[in-house]
């Protein structure tokens, strides 16, 4: 009868490293500032009235103005979305009968403009619009940018220098690497800038000067991205003799 041979048990991992097998743990960091590839404006249209269908009639030709304009500029905005819209009474503040005095609509749009060239074209023609609020731009990035994946590999790299660093100090040399953990990558927008439509008749009561305002002049904000990794390493036994 054949016996099967019993196996070998592997050698038991010691988190901590033993006098033959010493580990080293370092953290590696990367801090990177990038020019933004996105920029978002939030659009709040406003129509009020004595009447609630005058006023969402009102609402809905200045949205429909607002959507034409914005699609105009084609694949520069990268999205476009339809917010809250809402039709709110204003009741008298007097009397004891409940009495509507007036009819508030707002309805709000977000933007993703990915061509600054044109952003600032753009944001000054909305404030050309009846009773518009623009609040924006605010800066970003993409999710899926290169510039995250590059900020990991550079932590990496600090990461492997400090270990050799460390195992020079000691007269000797990185082994193996025994464990690799992103400690997470950040992206941190830098500031932010608002722009609003203080005189929302501007348009209806300047015309041709309105429309013959310059562009307003953006300066795109930059973006930070920090990544930090931590690894674990085994080092060449040392002589500390």
């Amino acid at each position: 009868m054949t016996e099967t041979p019993t196996p070998t048990p592997a050698p038991a991992h010691h988190p901590y490293g033993t006098p033959d097998t010493p580990h080293v743990t370092v953290r590696g960091e990367a801090h990177l500032e990038v020019d933004p590839e996105l920029a978002h404006i939030t659009l709040t249209t406003t129509a009020r009235g004595t009447d609630r269908r005058t006023t969402l009639d009102d609402l809905t030709r200045r949205n429909t103005a607002t959507l034409d304009l914005i699609k105009s500029y084609g694949d520069t905005i990268e999205k476009l979305e339809t917010g809250t819209l809402t039709i709110n009474p204003e009741l008298t503040r007097h009397g004891r009968a409940e009495r509507i005095r007036a009819y508030h609509g707002h309805i709000q749009l977000t933007l993703t403009i990915n061509d600054f060239a044109s952003l600032g074209e753009l944001i000054t023609r909305l404030a050309d619009q009846e009773l518009t609020r623009i609040d924006g731009p605010w800066w970003s990035l993409r999710p899926t940018s290169p510039h995250h994946a590059t900020a990991r590999r550079q932590a990496v790299r600090e990461t492997l220098q400090r270990a050799r660093e460390y195992a020079e100090a000691l007269d000797t040399r990185l082994g193996a690497l025994l464990e690799l953990n992103d400690t997470g990558t950040h992206h941190t927008p830098l500031g932010r800038a608002a722009f609003a439509e203080s005189m929302p008749y501007a348009a209806a009561a300047g015309g041709a000067e309105a429309a013959d305002a310059p562009p307003l002049d953006l300066e795109p904000v930059r973006q930070t991205i920090d990544a930090q990794v931590e690894a674990s390493f085994t080092l060449i036994p040392p002589n500390l003799g």
